[in-house]
């Protein structure tokens, strides 16, 4: 991997975690399975990581993720708070858990930005409010010093 350059891509619409498996029965024998919901999710992020990607090589190396979680802010709320939601004096402690998200975006960029989510190894994600609610992702190769 000569290409040290950054994939930068915006997930568009509210940010969700990864479900938990469940379990279910085929032909009498229990199996695991993934939840419907965040396999569209990881869907729509994985299309804005081939996108980003335009038929570059998968990065081999480790990498550091950034992710900015962007919580859309409720109609209800009055002016005044909506703008401290903007401004960022209202942090979004609400669901989605931010572990969780990631997890859904580290599993969707299995084989699309990098070969496995086991190649992060920094990590940087914040939550905030924003009037374009999403996930913004940045993924930067790092370059190791030999041992």
């Amino acid at each position: 991997m000569t290409d040290l350059n950054p994939v930068s891509f915006f997930v568009p619409g509210e940010p969700q975690g990864k479900g938990r498996p469940r379990v279910g029965s085929v032909a009498g024998q229990a199996r695991m399975f993934t939840p419907a919901k965040t396999l569209a999710y990881e869907g729509v992020i994985a299309f804005a990581a081939q996108q980003a990607m335009d038929g570059r090589a998968l990065i081999t190396g480790p990498v550091l993720l950034e992710m900015n979680m962007l919580h859309p802010i409720r109609d209800s709320w009055s002016k005044k708070k909506k703008a401290g939601a903007l401004a960022g004096e209202i942090a979004p402690t609400i669901k989605c858990d931010a572990d969780n998200c990631l997890k859904a975006v580290c599993d969707a960029l299995n084989n699309i930005v990098w070969k496995d989510d086991v190649q992060v190894v920094n990590v940087s994600l914040s939550k905030r409010f924003a009037a374009t609610p999403g996930v913004r992702v940045r993924i930067v190769p790092l370059t190791m010093l030999p041992a």
